[in-house]
């Protein structure tokens, strides 16, 4: 009997190892075992994993993030298990669970929804992991330890006060000009785009009220003109419908949109409607200086663009892990201004650059951020 069931169990033994071998379960699918592994290694060797949890891979800026964080974590020693969730709430929430479940050491995230996280980051608190907040605040929750970012209030001003100067809007009533504008924000779940919103709405709401700039569709409130996950299709639908209803014998000047993937579906709804780049193209403001926005700066169907150096930023979020693994402190400039409904979360805020086609080449080039080909600067 014993004799029978070896031979049994040995054929099963062999086909469960041949599996294993090529990243199969017993029902033949493929598993992800890289983080497992990682986790797993580094559980041995006594090398500490960092998870680091990033919300799409749609946005070039998101991809340039991760790539450095991890650069700069695997640098220090640390293993990093950076995951993409491509604008997926739950698939986020499951990655971050994996990585609970998997014994990470610090969790950097960057939230998809930053309303959505509070009950896996209470696992992640009870389980004694520290959390940093990427750029994106995490809200509703006390398992976050800090939080690295650029000045986004800052960013909005940056846009708002271009326009101001560049259009001369400070004695335009007194030269009896006036200007059609339409705004464009950023995603509702984003604790970022209502300080962008804040920091526009300061500037220009003394304009809107002289009657300087007018916004001919009336939609300036932020429920009026976020848009869901910042999209770019979004952005162009409302324009489209937005030029559709009120520009049909009027001419839209300046366009204030809070991202790069948003100026994009602008200038497309534009294109539709007939507008020509250099022949009474609006002035459009966007964030993150994607290649795209800079050659589209370069030809002129966007104005500026805010640049956010991602290095800059992620090495800032780095001593803020080294810092909770050694149980120090990391440098904080910002303790008043990020609170999540629950605490003030201690923030390091990194400076934000107005970028046109005078300094394009200066920042953007001479920085190494990209290459003159990229683009398309020859």
């Amino acid at each position: 009997m014993k004799r029978k069931l070896y031979r049994l169990l040995l054929p099963a033994a062999m086909i469960c190892s041949l599996l294993a071998g090529c990243g199969l379960d017993l029902l033949g699918n493929r598993a992800d075992t890289s983080a497992d592994s990682a986790a797993i290694d580094s559980a041995a060797s006594g090398i500490k994993v960092i998870g680091v949890a990033m919300p799409t891979q749609s946005a070039e800026r998101w991809i340039n993030d991760g790539a450095n964080m991890k650069e700069q974590l695997e640098a220090l020693g640390y293993k990093v298990d950076l995951q993409y969730a491509d604008d997926d709430i739950q698939a986020q929430i499951s990655q971050i669970e994996h990585m609970i479940s998997k014994g990470v050491s610090c969790l950097v995230i960057s939230s998809v929804d930053s309303f959505a996280l509070v009950d896996v980051l209470e696992q992640a608190k009870v389980a004694g992991i520290p959390v940093i907040a990427y750029d994106r605040l995490l809200m509703d929750t006390d398992a976050v330890s800090y939080h690295a970012t650029f000045d986004n209030k800052a960013i909005g001003t940056l846009m708002a006060r271009y326009v101001e100067e560049k259009m001369a809007l400070a004695t335009a009533q007194e030269d009896g000009r006036t200007y059609n504008v339409e705004l464009f924000m950023g995603s509702p779940d984003d604790n970022n785009a209502y300080f962008v919103y804040n920091g526009i709405m300061e500037v220009i709401t003394p304009y809107l009220e002289s009657g300087v700039l007018v916004c001919q569709s009336g939609q300036v409130d932020f429920a009026s003109i976020n848009t869901l996950r910042w999209s770019e299709e979004t952005a162009r639908e409302r324009c489209e419908d937005i030029l559709s209803a009120y520009y049909s014998d009027k001419k839209l000047d300046i366009v204030i949109t809070a991202f790069d993937g948003l100026a994009y579906g602008v200038r497309t709804a534009l294109e539709g409607a007939g507008y020509t780049a250099g022949d009474g193209w609006p002035m459009i403001t966007a964030q993150d200086a994607d290649t795209m926005a800079c050659r589209n700066i370069l030809s002129g169907h966007q104005t500026m663009t805010i640049y956010k150096d991602a290095k800059v930023l992620s090495e800032k979020c780095v001593t803020m892990v080294q810092a909770v693994l050694e149980d120090s402190k990391p440098e904080i400039n910002d303790t008043e201004q990020y609170n999540n409904n629950v605490l003030t979360v201690p923030t390091y805020l990194c400076v934000p650059i107005v970028v046109d086609k005078d300094n394009i080449e200066e920042v953007i080039v001479k920085g190494g951020y990209y290459s003159a080909e990229e683009i398309g600067l020859n």
